[in-house]
């Protein structure tokens, strides 16, 4: 039982650092996890999948503070760049947080709920429902493009985002999305502050107003589980569609849509497994690896998401208190040329030169969804193109 109780330990501290710092995803720690056990150290396989479990969801908490506070996004968390940039430009950071943790908070409740339903009906329904995925891309891509004010342009920046996802994904990079996304919708956000000398207003630290988010929370129930075992559909293309359901809806809002469908994904992940064998996130694929789930396995695993979930909660209030303090202390042009200095040497080190020329790139189109006024949810066609054509 120790043993279990300080894999669990292990994975929410490390989850929360790899949250914290820019750039890093779960995936780096799984990678270098394989790497270990190559050596065959002797670690329980329960053990592992604790760690990895807690890992997951704890991460999933922390990762808005450093795309929110220092506008540098990681992979599942791209679009709450736009929303919680602008909150913190407001002095409401901190308050922008708090709404994704809402949103990862009732994201847990909600996938414990379905995990008896989406056991028993998605083995009966995943053929079907997997034949519909090109039309749910498609008619995505549609309202994503014809919303925008300006169509002409919002094609354009989709399209070039797209094929540039393809190139990307298609090139000899390690972790492709790391320069892509991060040049993207963070790199983009901090050279636009530079420029225009944003100054960060001293923020405020108190519990924010309490909303009632119904639509939203109706929309990660509906649209997450698709895509937790959907291949191609990930939480942005998800945050995508839910908003194009929901249609006009306040930034704190999509913050908690976000938040919500982050853990949704993650968590059922591990339940799709369990169900279909089909392995949706690199964690799950490591778990998978490793051995057949078991029904007693699968209650292990709810069992730690929920503890470690509800832990990384009070953690995700500990470190945003602490960013929202200290922010205001330092130059916030300097953080963000620090920041976009750290993201170079990141991408450097783990996509070499070639990751390089996709962060030159995907920053520059960034930047011309900016300048051109285009919304800059056109640019996760980054992600939806690829899809299309992998499904097609």
């Amino acid at each position: 039982m120790l043993i279990e109780i300080t894999a669990l330990a292990l994975g929410i501290i490390i989850g929360t650092l790899t949250g914290l710092f820019p750039g890093i995803h779960i995936n780096l720690v799984i990678v270098f996890l394989s790497t270990l056990l190559s050596y065959n150290l002797g670690i329980p396989i329960l053990s592992l999948i604790i760690f990895i479990v807690s890992l997951s969801v704890t991460h999933t908490f922390l990762d808005f503070i450093p795309g929110i506070f220092l506008g540098c996004p990681d992979e599942d968390t791209a679009l709450s760049v736009l929303p919680g940039h602008q909150m913190l430009k407001e002095g409401k950071g901190y308050e922008a947080i708090i709404h994704t943790l809402k949103g990862c908070l009732t994201g847990l409740l909600i996938s414990i709920i379905l995990t008896p339903v989406f056991i028993f009906l998605l083995p009966k329904f995943y053929e079907l429902i997997k034949q519909s995925m090109f039309l749910i891309l498609a008619i995505t891509s549609l309202f994503l493009i014809i919303s925008d004010e300006n169509k002409f342009l919002a094609f354009i920046i989709f399209m070039f985002s797209g094929f540039l996802g393809i190139a990307s994904m298609n090139l000899p990079i390690q972790q492709p999305l790391l320069p892509l996304l991060t040049g993207l919708f963070g790199c983009s956000t901090l050279i636009t502050s530079i420029s225009k000398k944003v100054e960060i207003p001293k923020q405020e630290i108190s519990k924010p107003f309490s909303r009632k988010n119904f639509k939203t929370i109706l929309a990660s129930v509906f649209v997450s589980p698709l895509c937790s075992f959907l291949p191609g559909i990930g939480s942005n293309q998800a945050a995508i569609i839910s908003y194009e359901i929901l249609r006009k809806i306040e930034k704190q809002d999509f913050l908690f849509l976000i938040g919500s469908i982050n853990t949704i994904i993650m968590s059922l992940s591990f339940v799709t497994l369990y169900a279909i064998n089909k392995a949706r996130t690199g964690s799950a694929v490591f778990i998978g690896q490793l051995t057949p789930l078991s029904p007693k396995i699968l209650l292990i695993i709810l069992s730690t998401i929920l503890a470690s979930g509800i832990l990384a909660s009070f953690s995700t209030l500990f470190f945003a208190k602490i960013f929202a303090k200290h922010i205001t202390k330092f130059s916030y042009a300097k953080i963000s040329i620090i920041v976009l200095l750290f993201i170079f040497a990141l991408v450097l080190i783990i996509s070499k030169p070639l990751g390089i020329l996709v962060l030159f790139s995907s920053t520059l189109l960034g930047l011309t969804a900016i300048q051109f006024n285009v919304r800059r949810t056109q640019l996760m066609g980054c992600l939806i193109l690829p899809a299309i054509f992998f499904v097609f």
